[in-house]
């Protein structure tokens, strides 16, 4: 029996990822950042699936709460499955803001750092002793990384950071036997940034022109390829970004 921790699996992708990981047969940690009742929804609906799940508040931008969520998961891990270790971790947890380059703030700035690439880092670095030897970690990036998106200066380029950083992972943690990838979604309906993408229908068709299977992402085409990235089948990949985007800019 492997489990995972997701964070930010209270809605979106994380969610769905987290519901993708149950029906293959994997418990779970779920992270959020304020909306309990989310959480726990997603938690029935895991048990519903026939695995178990337990949430876990998680503010993925603050660093100083990291050794306590570190004890909350040993505390979890012991209480409900009596594990030392979890398998598999993916760093989901985001925000979404748009912001010109001309506009972006140093706060804005900072806001989106501390939760895109400080809090990927040194939260990975605070489970790491609580990673089994074998797991895996799953990073996630953006289609932004790789094409530009006006008003995304900031995010695109801290994804862009995570997708560097997962390489250098994938090096250091390789005589562990932990695979580290990172999982880039191109445009998906789902309320992230406003939920521009799923309500606005003129954004929604300009992008799906330029995508070569003709339509936006929806949550479902990205919880299968992380649940998928996640097993035995591809233990052998790692230190690799693979695009979740149905051929966009191509």
């Amino acid at each position: 029996m492997k489990i995972a921790i997701v964070t930010g699996a209270n809605r979106g992708l994380g969610r769905n990822a987290a519901l993708a990981l149950a029906r293959r047969g994997v418990d779970l940690v779920i992270t959020y950042r304020s909306n309990a009742a989310e959480a726990d929804a997603v938690v029935q609906e895991v048990a519903a699936l026939g695995r178990t799940a337990v949430a876990l508040p998680l503010d993925v931008g603050a660093t100083a709460g990291f050794a306590g969520f570190t004890d909350d998961v040993r505390r979890v891990l012991k209480g409900t499955w009596d594990r030392d270790t979890f398998d598999f971790l993916v760093n989901n947890a985001g925000i979404g803001i748009h912001s010109s380059f001309a506009d972006t703030t140093e706060e804005v700035f900072d806001e989106q750092m501390a939760v895109h690439f400080k809090g990927v880092f040194f939260l990975t670095q605070a489970l790491l002793p609580v990673i089994a030897d074998g797991g895996r970690i799953l990073n996630v990036s953006s289609g932004l990384a790789r094409f530009a998106g006006p008003g995304y200066a900031a995010y695109g380029s801290m994804k862009g950071a995570v997708e560097v950083l997962t390489r250098y992972l994938a090096k250091e943690l390789g005589p562990r036997g932990i695979t580290v990838n990172v999982i880039a979604p191109g445009p998906v309906e789902t309320d992230f940034g406003g939920g521009v993408v799923r309500d606005n229908a003129d954004v929604n068709a300009a992008l799906a022109a330029q995508i070569a299977l003709g339509r936006v992402g929806v949550p479902d085409d990205i919880g299968g390829v992380v649940a998928s990235l996640l097993s035995d089948d591809n233990a052998w990949i790692t230190g690799q970004r693979i695009e979740a985007s149905g051929g966009m800019l191509l």
